[in-house]
């Protein structure tokens, strides 16, 4: 068997994908906690504790970690997101060991020493700054809040600038202690690895993993609405997006699907429509985001602020066509071609492999089953599209703009163009 697990004693999850043809493996730690498993107050914790783990153990400094790892000729690296935290490495398969050793050091050990946390409060702020200072990246923040308001699933998630300013470094161990145990994490590896190798590397390495209890969060709360923020800009931003299904959802890959169709790549409906045929935007996409309970579905597009009346208008048309008429038998057949390609192609990427089954793991508590995936992207048709697009459609609209905005339409008449 290609995909092997492993579940240990005390809840931990080994999960590898061997693939004997290639001379790397990629292993990472996946942790079952994101931003929507924050509490409010300390909105950014996760995030910030990502930062601070490369930050040195009792016996690393935070050079060294970096250090042994590009030593070897690895590459590191991690990220954040509202459900997930990671740590990973891609590395020669004999350097497998090594990276074991650096990476269960820092998720075990962290010593969050005072002046790197000072430093690191710098960074994030800065990058907080960057985020405020890039529209496109800054919209979707915006939208998240309206489609989650008050809640960690719509907070951002790399937090404010006042909160990480004075996050403690005992709130990072707080977090650390209850969220970084042995059930909520999942090491993943692809590669040139054997599954009982990689599991004798897992009892020599991660020892001191704390018990507690199997991080929880609050259901999604979707509610939809709109914010306006007009600022000065060359162009105007918008996102107007709906409630999605989760990916638990027996639906969830019809709307990938209906997404792939409407705005999904350059020969998409929104593509041809709003850009080559009206010539209303450089960039115009739809994409569908599943979380555990609940999903979103969203249109983004940004232009002139003297095309603007134009483009909304034709973006709800669009939208209209495809709840209204059943899509074409070539577009649910290139959309299909779309999504196998781009499972496949993944395959190629060791990291790429390693993080799809350690998600698939955390979220289905099953391994990753290459050939079910393509037969459920193979089920999907024309009728269980258009049902998806009635009911994705019909529900409350989530608006987010931002830019120059005296010439984009009000909120209830969007809405009213979308219920024609």
């Amino acid at each position: 068997m290609s995909v092997q697990s492993t579940k240990l004693e005390n809840g931990l999850r080994l999960i590898t994908d061997t693939v004997t043809t290639v001379e790397s493996v990629a292993v990472g730690i996946w942790c079952d906690v994101g931003t929507r498993h924050e509490d409010m107050k300390y909105n950014g914790v996760a995030h910030m504790v990502e930062h601070m783990m490369f930050n040195g153990t009792p016996t690393r400094s935070a050079k060294d970690i970096v250090e042994q790892i590009e030593m070897v000729g690895g590459q590191m690296n991690a990220y954040t997101s509202r459900e997930n935290t990671a740590y990973y490495v891609h590395l020669l398969k004999d350097d497998l060991s090594l990276a074991m050793d650096v990476l269960s050091d820092m998720i075990q050990r962290p010593t969050f020493p005072d002046q790197e946390l000072e430093k690191e409060r710098g960074v994030i702020i800065q990058e907080i700054g960057m985020t405020n200072d890039t529209p496109d990246d800054l919209v979707f923040d915006l939208y998240q809040e309206i489609a989650y308001p008050n809640q960690s699933l719509g907070a951002p998630i790399l937090g404010t600038s006042e909160i990480v300013q004075n996050m403690t470094k005992k709130t990072l161990f707080d977090y650390v202690k209850n969220s970084y145990n042995a059930q909520n994490l999942v090491i993943s590896i692809s590669g040139n690895v054997e599954h009982e190798d990689a599991l004798a590397l897992v009892h020599q390495y991660f020892t001191d993993l704390p018990e507690t209890p199997k991080s929880s969060y609050d259901a999604a709360n979707y509610k939809g609405g709109e914010i306006r923020t007009n600022k000065k800009l060359e162009q105007s931003h918008v996102v107007l997006g709906f409630q999605g299904v989760g990916k638990k959802a027996d639906d969830y890959y019809d709307a990938i699907m209906l997404s792939t169709i409407l705005g999904g790549g350059m020969a998409s409906r929104l593509f041809q429509e709003v850009r080559e045929k009206h010539g209303l935007v450089y960039s115009v996409y739809s994409s569908h985001a599943g979380y555990n309970d609940d999903g979103q579905f969203e249109i983004y597009a940004g232009t002139g602020p003297d095309k603007l009346s134009k483009l909304v208008p034709v973006i709800c048309d669009e939208v209209q066509k495809i709840v209204q008429n059943k899509v074409l038998k070539e577009e649910l057949l290139r959309a299909k071609s779309q999504l196998r390609a781009g499972v496949l192609m993944g395959r190629e990427s060791m990291l790429s492999r390693a993080n799809r089954q350690a998600k698939h793991l955390i979220s289905f508590d099953e391994n990753f089953d290459l050939q079910k995936l393509l037969d459920k992207i193979e089920a999907v048709d024309i009728d269980s599209i258009q049902k998806i697009s009635q009911k994705i459609f019909s529900g409350r609209p989530t608006l987010s703009a931002l830019g120059p905005l005296e010439n984009l339409e009000s909120y209830d008449k969007i809405q009213n163009r979308l219920a024609a």
